[in-house]
């Protein structure tokens, strides 16, 4: 099913992150990171933060992590970013 919605998305030109529901994260240096289309937070410390997506499980790592905005579909983070790990 997948195979068919990703030629269907290249086929209509539509951006994959829309037609698959992938995540989209956006760094601004390393302070701030914007994860579009997750689907839950799993863990949030200062120092961690673990995000589930369609796609996996993403985890921030850094210090002094906030969650500055939280949507039904984007995660704003703050902090001292110094990892992102796609698992």
């Amino acid at each position: 099913m997948l195979k068919f919605k990703e030629k269907l998305a290249n086929l209509l030109s539509l951006p994959k992150e829309i037609a698959l529901d992938l995540p989209v994260v956006t760094a601004t240096g390393q302070g701030e990171l914007i994860i579009e289309n997750y689907k839950n937070l799993i863990e949030f410390t200062d120092k961690t933060i673990r995000i589930r997506t369609r796609d996996g499980t993403i985890t921030i790592d850094g210090n002094r992590l906030i969650l500055k905005q939280i949507t039904s579909e984007n995660l704003l983070i703050a902090g001292r970013i110094s990892g992102i790990t796609y698992d």
